[in-house]
């Protein structure tokens, strides 16, 4: 599409707001970290444990700053930014170690403000703000409709709608999208059925048992104050990629409504959040991909690779901070590793390498740094060697939340399990494509699906005196590493 007035004064407003931030940062250095991803990948989770880590004072060997005893204190300080609700980081650790429960999923964009006093390698003391920004992954895979039209958005939502599995969990939209003609006159019955229905759709794909990421529009997952609003009452139609709408038809109606949408969410969370970040991590729940067959990451390479397309990306430069900062380093991170046996953590990362591998490639070209890391923020289980017969299997241990079930067992949220897990592949290519990729369970109804992984609640930990206990982990001082390590050289 073409560069609008419209974006000639965003780009005006970027620059003006970066201007403003490099002075503020120029006394107080500061890291804006931007953490996302996809649905019930666990970045509360992830910012729960990075904080406590760094506060209580964690087992981080890797990250050399806190291993070597650079880092003298972190410490929380008031709210960045006054119109942004703060990462209520208290609550979910309670949630963690005094409920043994996982924390409620990220719906809205939050912040936290973390202050690492530290001494530099050559002797100085200095102080570095680390801004966690949290937001969901939904939200990011929206700001490609920035340049596009709705006719565009359409076509390739409805092609996207016609592929397997997503046709058969469309159908009750196909249905109705059959009996609308765009040239109509507008009609708000109408339309509200199309954008109930669509979302439906969408919420269907996203169910465990075909774990689709390719989800735009994100808000129409996740509305907030915006439920039932015009800006977030749309739907694809049939039309022509280059057609014109006449005014008053239905097809009008949408394009109205698709533009607000743009102006109204996608637009301001770009403006205000998203082009002030210099550091990413993008969380992935890569095993439930996987679980669910070739098309959920074939879906998921897909999303991650229009993740990678937003950033603008590239090596910093003194003029980029000062007028369009650049994010110069994305961790892309497979979760829940604790799921497997170390064995086959190394095969988890590479399973998530493979589907960003065309993506990083492009991002490499622009001096951008990036990385792949298969981890565990809090790790639920601890391993063992469980006798089967005369052999003995490297298995894990952990306890499974109320109401999961195997081989016919229903869980109690109380009793510990010992379970074989299986390994990855040597090869990821084969989950990809082939006729000996693993296909899934997506067609089996969801009272009967095993989804293979059991849900297990939060370790039981032991207090240390009066001081919270370390949450254990899997490579997440690895990921502080890559994502801050410099900064505290």
């Amino acid at each position: 599409m073409a560069f609008s007035f419209q974006d000639m004064v965003e780009e005006a407003r970027l620059s003006a707001r970066a201007l403003i931030d490099y002075g503020e940062h120029f006394f107080n250095p500061t890291v804006r970290l931007g953490v996302t991803g996809l649905s019930r990948a666990g970045k509360t989770v992830f910012i729960t444990a990075l904080i406590h880590g760094l506060t209580r004072g964690g087992r981080f060997p890797v990250f050399e700053a806190y291993a070597s005893g650079r880092i003298a204190r972190a410490h929380l300080a008031p709210q960045p930014d006054d119109a942004v609700p703060r990462f209520s980081y208290e609550s979910h650790l309670r949630a963690l170690v005094e409920e043994r429960r996982w924390p409620s999923s990220t719906v809205d964009i939050s912040e936290l403000r973390l202050v690492i006093d530290y001494q530099r390698q050559n002797g100085a003391d200095r102080t570095l703000t680390l801004d966690i920004v949290d937001y969901p992954g939904e939200w990011l895979l929206d700001l490609p409709l920035l340049q596009k039209s709705y006719e565009q958005w359409s076509a390739e939502s409805l092609a996207l709608s016609r592929e397997a599995p997503r046709a058969h969990l469309a159908a009750d939209w196909h249905a109705h999208l059959a009996t609308l003609k765009p040239e109509a006159r507008e009609d708000e019955q109408a339309t509200l059925t199309a954008a109930k229905l669509f979302t439906q759709y969408l919420r269907a794909c996203r169910d465990e048992r075909f774990a689709m990421s390719l989800l735009p529009p994100g808000r129409f997952l996740m509305p907030g104050n915006l439920a039932d609003t015009p800006a977030l009452t749309f739907a694809p139609l049939d039309v022509p990629v280059g057609g014109q709408a006449g005014e008053g038809s239905l097809w009008a109606m949408m394009v109205r409504r698709f533009e607000a949408y743009k102006d109204v969410v996608v637009r301001p969370f770009f403006r205000d959040h998203f082009a002030r970040l210099d550091r990413q991590i993008v969380l992935a729940d890569a095993l439930a991909a996987f679980n669910s067959g070739p098309e959920a990451l074939h879906d998921l390479e897909a999303a991650l690779s229009g993740i990678l397309d937003c950033f603008n990306i590239g090596r910093s430069t003194f003029l980029s901070s000062m007028f369009r900062p650049r994010i110069d380093r994305i961790l892309f991170a497979a979760t829940k590793a604790d799921h497997l046996h170390h064995s086959s953590h190394d095969r988890l990362e590479a399973v998530l390498r493979r589907a960003v591998t065309r993506a990083a490639a492009r991002a490499e070209d622009t001096g951008a740094e990036i990385d792949v890391v298969a981890l565990a923020a809090v790790r639920a289980t601890r391993e063992a060697q469980v006798a089967h017969g005369r052999d003995k299997l490297p298995s894990i241990l952990g306890t499974p939340a109320a109401g999961e079930s195997a081989n016919g067992e229903f869980f109690d949220g109380n009793t510990e399990v010992a379970t074989f897990p299986g390994d990855l592949p040597l090869d990821p290519e084969p989950l990809f494509n082939g006729s000996t990729a693993f296909r899934g369970l997506s067609t089996q109804a969801a009272e009967t699906s095993d989804f293979r992984f059991l849900r297990f609640r939060p370790p039981k930990l032991e207090r240390e005196g009066n001081d919270e206990p370390a949450l254990p982990h899997i490579r997440l001082d690895r990921a502080l590493q890559f994502l801050i390590g410099d900064k505290l050289a």
